[in-house]
């Protein structure tokens, strides 16, 4: 397993993360206890969860599996999101930051949390009060890290901006949707990324799924899966994108590979991303995510992926 360093930090992530949104709902205590000791035998340490990830069982189960093992794992969590029905309990307000972290703490069973992201940005809540009270938790060691998901480029530019003006604590990586069919990203996001050394952490890298090769054109979505139900995974299911997927699986296949790996690798060859969020209920899809790691594309691959791809943002030169 590769390690990269997320953005400007000592913090080593392994290049494939775990992401936890279905533990505690699709994958019981028994089956995270699994997961995780699996995760740590193929040398993956970089755990995703947030606090309303299965109402919180997200995070009260990862307390449970990660007893003895805290310090073979970089974890984070997020918040920002309702969690109650008080008029308080979502947003980046020093209160609901405060409680929040306290309540994550506690399923988590454990008195810091590595990475904490702010799950998005709150219109209304001046983002000097966010910071501020972020800051106070890294100085409280309740909080090693911060980070920040689906910001724009002008949000991550302001935020940090004041943060190194006022002596606080800064994002140090930005979480956001970014796959082979969604590369907007691309066009300001992960140019910022690059010239301040923020570290971009993609979820959603399959697409849902889509890209995992699963799905067949003019096929229904195999019983159980995400693509049975979920208009995310189906919007991507048009003649345009099948064309993709259909020749990028043949190119991957040709040298012993398969789609969802190609998916990961290309993600991975950006100079920007430090781990690819992947999802894992069984050990099979832990293992196929791991042997994404050590495919690096070279330059002449990746332009070669690309023009199959077909799809840059507009105006950006490839």
């Amino acid at each position: 397993m590769e390690y990269r360093n997320l953005g400007p930090s000592g913090l080593r992530v392994s290049v494939i993360g775990l992401g936890t949104n279905r533990f505690g709902s699709k994958l019981d205590q028994a089956g995270v206890n699994e997961v995780i000791a699996a995760a740590q035998d193929h040398g993956i340490n970089f755990l995703d969860s947030a606090n309303i990830y299965t109402d919180g069982r997200s995070e009260e189960t990862l307390g449970v599996a990660l007893k003895g093992r805290w310090n073979r794992f970089v974890l984070a969590t997020k918040f920002y999101f309702e969690t109650g029905e008080g008029i308080m309990e979502r947003g980046a307000s020093r209160y609901n930051i405060f409680n929040a972290v306290e309540d994550s703490l506690r399923r988590l069973q454990h008195d810091h949390i590595d990475l904490y992201y702010l799950h998005r940005w709150d219109e209304t809540t001046p983002i000097e009060e966010t910071l501020r009270a972020l800051d106070d938790l890294v100085r409280m060691g309740k909080v090693r890290y911060i980070g920040a998901s689906a910001f724009a480029s002008w949000q991550l530019a302001h935020a940090n901006l004041l943060a190194e003006v006022r002596g606080w604590t800064p994002f140090i990586a930005l979480q956001s949707h970014y796959h082979m069919l969604e590369r907007g990203v691309e066009t300001e996001v992960l140019p910022y990324c690059r010239a301040h050394g923020t570290g971009f952490v993609p979820y959603f890298p399959l697409a849902g799924g889509f890209l995992s090769g699963k799905y067949q054109r003019g096929q229904a979505a195999p019983a159980g899966s995400r693509g049975e139900s979920s208009t995310y995974v189906q919007q991507y299911m048009t003649d345009e994108n099948y064309d993709r997927i259909e020749k990028l699986d043949a190119w991957a296949k040709a040298r012993g590979r398969g789609l969802n790996e190609l998916a990961q690798a290309w993600l991975l060859a950006r100079p920007e991303v430090r781990s690819v969020i992947t999802g894992a209920t069984r050990l099979d899809q832990l293992l196929a995510n791991v042997k994404a790691a050590d495919w690096k594309l070279s330059e002449s691959e990746m332009a070669e992926v690309n023009a199959l791809l077909d799809n840059a943002p507009r105006g950006l030169v490839e």
